[in-house]
């Protein structure tokens, strides 16, 4: 790892021309994750840019690769999943931890996203025991 790299988060994509600085993208996102439990519109989250939404929407895009909107998405159902395999909450419970308002929205962007169901991704964790749900036998 070079220098430049130390202490840089590599969760976060690289920095297109012309797209927001990397000191914005990192504000933004970590507004994101401290409010994934609740609605953010897009209006807010150019608010704390100071910009215009059309205009945050665009350097956002140009400097992640995706809409504000599909990375809030992403982020929430990347919690999400962290939830179902660590916790025994409910489906219903997570969703709205997580920011959605309703269950069946939830379930539908988990698998759209996933490939599978809430009830699915969290029946293929890791048991206690150390053995894989997966495998018969």
């Amino acid at each position: 790892m070079g220098r430049a790299d130390r202490g840089r988060d590599t969760r976060l994509p690289p920095v297109v021309v012309g797209g927001l600085a990397e000191s914005k993208v990192r504000r933004v996102t970590a507004f994101i994750e401290n409010n994934l439990h609740r609605e953010l519109r897009l209006e807010e989250l150019a608010a704390v840019m100071h910009m215009s939404p059309y205009y945050f929407a665009r350097l956002f895009k140009r400097a992640t690769g995706v809409s504000p909107h599909r990375f809030v998405v992403r982020r929430r159902i990347d919690a999400a999943t962290a939830l179902l395999t660590e916790s025994t909450s409910s489906i219903s419970s997570i969703a709205r931890a997580v920011g959605f308002s309703t269950a069946s929205h939830f379930a539908t962007t988990v698998r759209r996203i996933t490939g599978m169901t809430p009830s699915a991704y969290r029946a293929r964790r890791v048991r206690p025991d150390g053995s894989d749900p997966t495998k018969v036998g």
